[in-house]
């Protein structure tokens, strides 16, 4: 069965639909199976992997509704994870559900009859705490939240954590939250560290290492149908996403089992004072727990460089340049 995985904050603007497209390459570069649901009503994750919201006459608000299965409605997509699109009409169906018994669990109940062709399933849920969130929080195992290291993206946190928790209690008590993770960030801002930090101490939940340095290349991609892996894949933040889809798809607890039955010792991954065997998260308040100041200050210094290096092409990529001629 399909592990499957909400990515969700109520903010918009914060990366959320780039993390499920670039998480779900990297899984689907790993070997896994992957499937990609798009809950959005602007259809952003759809338009990004290069399909036309405007023209598709069949979407996941069909399978909402009841009107259609999951398999008839899901497509490949050129990265190779599958997708379960979505379309404008997707805002009418939160008015449609909310008059049925058992809204929150339409999406769960629509995808049991595919979950075990996938060994992931990724929930692009849509910028609200409404019924559509409300349903992949129901559907999923765990949920990631996207925060830009800024204080009203830090603000809507809470208010997220609040909702999970009504989710745990009434409609998926099985649901777990796995960190948040931090995207368009800049080591070189105090604001971006001091908000990282202070999301660690308040609500004492994981942050998920390393950082998503801002950078042009996730601008540049979803105009060409495809993920940051495809067209930038040598840059920092594709293999950022690179090494988060490794942890979620356990390749280095699979890696450990592996090396201790050949009789080599594996030595676990150090972050700050932390030390993890399957997972690069840090947890806790700073300089109290786990995460101290020194391994955000590293991360800050390393991020630093990103978006600089991000902007190289990659060898034999051609350089972005403006109508002047000047590089992009």
């Amino acid at each position: 069965m399909a592990h499957v995985l909400a990515i969700a904050n109520q903010k918009g603007g914060v990366a959320k639909t780039t993390s499920v497209s670039s998480l779900g390459a990297a899984l689907s570069e790993l070997g896994r199976r992957v499937l990609l649901v798009d809950l959005d009503p602007q259809a952003c994750l759809t338009f990004s992997l290069g399909l036309d919201p405007d023209t598709l006459e069949l979407s996941v608000h069909d399978v909402l509704l009841g009107r259609l299965s999951a398999g008839i409605v899901i497509t490949k997509t050129s990265d190779g994870m599958d997708l379960l699109p979505a379309t404008i009409e997707l805002a009418g169906c939160e008015a449609v559900l909310l008059s049925r018994t058992g809204r929150e669990h339409a999406l769960r109940l629509a995808l049991a009859e595919v979950i075990d062709t996938y060994d992931f399933v990724l929930i692009d849920c849509p910028p609200s705490l409404g019924v559509l969130t409300i349903n992949g929080l129901t559907a999923a195992d765990e949920v990631i939240v996207p925060l830009q290291c800024e204080t009203l993206s830090h603000r809507g946190v809470g208010q997220l954590l609040d909702t999970v928790h009504d989710v745990q209690r009434l409609t998926n008590p099985r649901l777990g939250v796995r960190g948040v993770l931090p995207t368009l960030f800049d080591g070189r801002m105090a604001h971006c560290r001091a908000v990282l930090s202070d999301v660690s101490a308040r609500y004492d939940i994981a942050v998920l290492a390393p950082p998503i340095a801002r950078s042009v290349r996730f601008a540049e991609a979803p105009g060409t149908g495809r993920s940051i892996l495809s067209t930038a894949r040598r840059s920092k933040g594709a293999e950022a996403y690179r090494a988060h889809a490794r942890v979620i798809a356990e390749v280095r607890g699979e890696a450990a089992a592996h090396a201790g039955s050949a009789g080599v010792g594996v030595e676990p991954t150090r972050i700050g004072s932390a030390t993890t065997t399957g997972r690069s998260v840090v947890t806790g308040p700073l300089g109290a727990g786990p995460l101290g100041e020194a391994a955000i200050e590293e991360a800050g210094r390393e991020a630093a460089t990103l978006e600089a290096v991000a902007r190289e092409p990659a060898r034999g990529e051609p350089v972005p340049v403006g109508a002047d001629g000047a590089r992009v």
